[in-house]
């Protein structure tokens, strides 16, 4: 049985998760960070994200996914935000992050334009980012849980080979995923909790189509295979659906299954240990105080806004719809 099937319906319910484990912040992260300089900001991104997500609930997944792929490579700063520039091409450009979506960065961007004409440019991109994946969880029927929030914006995006160096591939096994994500002070449990943020979201055939062709996986069930073939009928189609190599693994590997099968059923469990995986996943080496920048567009440095000037009075001006 693969493990995308059998956590499938863990999702299914929504309500707020009451942690029994005390989480520890990073210095500069604070629950109550903007409580006066910008008190109605979780109000603005969940509101707006609530219609995005009644047009295209598939949007949800996408930003879950940038929110992972920003904190996974050199911190949640914001960094997969940006564009490249002239010192060479950004973190999107790496082959993990081509499949991003690009309404997720038009999304963000977006809310950093209402939060900041609301409030003024007192609130990081990284936070937007980090807010929005909490509510694509929650308003895809997840649970609901505070954010610690204070973290600044990266003034610098990793290379492409730092990029691949931290973002595991879906071809992971366990035990390439256990040393990988150890390196950044996850356990076994945060990684499969973690890995059920899947449940909210496709994958591409071609993430997994070598457990098809030429020869298929003999640890895969044969219907669920055959009806993986029905969507995707060559290795390189286009098409998108689930199961990763690496999910199947956490169910086969020995060292994972159990907690596999105890997230499968009990629900609580598993949403109490997402929610304390995402929170930790969410404080990898942020940048607080006086570190980074607070963007002005989250696609581009301040440093390399020419327009940073205008932009900045634009969103002193009157609130308006995007």
């Amino acid at each position: 049985m693969a493990f995308s099937l059998i956590i499938f319906l863990l999702f299914c319910c929504c309500g707020n998760v009451q942690l029994t484990e005390a989480q520890q912040l990073v210095q500069g992260l604070s629950w109550t960070f903007y409580d006066s300089s910008c008190p109605r900001l979780e109000s603005i991104v969940r509101n707006r994200l609530k219609k995005v997500f009644q047009d295209d609930i598939g949007q949800a997944a996408g930003l879950l996914r940038l929110h992972f792929h920003d904190c996974f490579v050199q911190g949640c700063d914001g960094s997969v935000l940006l564009d490249g520039s002239a010192s060479g091409p950004g973190e999107q450009a790496a082959p993990p992050n081509l499949s991003l979506r690009a309404q997720a960065f038009r999304i963000i961007n977006d809310l950093r334009r209402r939060v900041h004409r609301r409030c003024g440019r007192v609130v990081s991109c990284a936070d937007i980012t980090a807010i929005s994946a909490r509510d694509a969880v929650f308003l895809s029927g997840g649970p609901d849980y505070d954010v610690p929030l204070g973290r600044k914006d990266g003034l610098n995006f990793a290379t492409i080979n730092e990029t691949l160096a931290n973002l595991p591939p879906p071809s992971s096994n366990t035990g390439e995923l256990l040393t990988a994500l150890a390196a950044k002070n996850f356990d076994a449990t945060d990684i499969v909790a973690l890995s059920g943020g899947h449940t909210i979201g496709l994958g591409h055939c071609t993430s997994f189509t070598d457990r098809l062709y030429p020869t298929q996986d003999p640890t895969m069930d044969k219907t669920f295979a055959n009806n993986l073939k029905a969507v995707c009928p060559v290795a390189n189609s286009t098409n998108t659906t689930g199961l990763f190599t690496s999910d199947q693994d956490l169910y086969t590997d020995r060292r994972t299954r159990s907690i596999v099968t105890s997230f499968a059923i009990n629900q609580t469990l598993f949403y109490e240990k997402f929610v304390i995986g995402m929170i930790k996943m969410s404080q990898l080496s942020v940048l607080t105080g006086t570190q980074g920048e607070i963007r002005a567009n989250c696609s581009v440095r301040n440093s390399d806004n020419l327009s940073l000037s205008s932009v900045v009075e634009e969103e002193k001006g009157s609130w308006s719809a995007f």
